[in-house]
C-alpha cells in the first residue's frame, strides 16, 4: 500500500507499507492491502506503519483517513514524525491545543448568545 500524510501546504510523507494502525473516532483500526475501501475521522494520536521491516510512527492532530484500493491517505493540519516517546509529548501538546481552541470557541459563542439575547430584550422593550 502507498501511505501518504498530507498537510494543508505540503505532502508530509509518502511511503510503501504493508500495514497502517491508528485511532479513529470509533476506536482503533488496522488496515492491510486487501481491506475494504473506507473513510474515517481520526482523533489526535499516533499512526504507525511498517516500512523496510521496521515500525515507524507519526503523530497527527486528528484529520481524515481515506483508504482507496492500495492507497491510504491521511489529511491533517499538523503532523510530527520521530521516536515513540517524543511523539506522546507531541500528541499531548496537540490535545491541549485543541482544548484551548475549544474553550476559546465556547467563550466566543457565549458572547454571541449574550449579545443576541440583549438585542431581543432591547427590541421587546421598545
Amino acid at each position: 500500500m502507498q501511505l501518504s500524510v498530507v498537510l494543508p501546504l505540503k505532502i508530509f510523507l509518502e511511503e510503501e507499507t504493508d500495514k497502517v494502525v491508528g485511532m479513529g473516532l470509533r476506536g482503533g483500526f488496522c488496515l492491510r492491502p486487501r481491506h475494504v475501501d473506507m473513510a474515517m475521522a481520526l482523533i489526535p494520536g499516533i499512526v504507525s506503519w511498517w516500512a523496510d521491516g521496521e515500525e515507524r510512527f507519526v503523530a497527527v492532530n486528528g484529520g481524515i483517513l481515506v483508504k482507496s484500493g492500495d492507497e491510504v491517505r491521511i489529511a491533517t493540519r499538523h503532523a510530527v514524525s520521530g521516536e515513540l516517546g517524543h511523539l506522546r509529548e507531541a500528541v499531548d501538546a496537540m490535545t491541549e491545543e485543541l482544548d484551548e481552541g475549544e474553550r476559546a470557541a465556547r467563550t466566543a459563542l457565549a458572547r454571541l448568545e449574550a449579545r443576541f439575547v440583549r438585542g431581543v430584550l432591547d427590541f421587546g422593550s421598545r
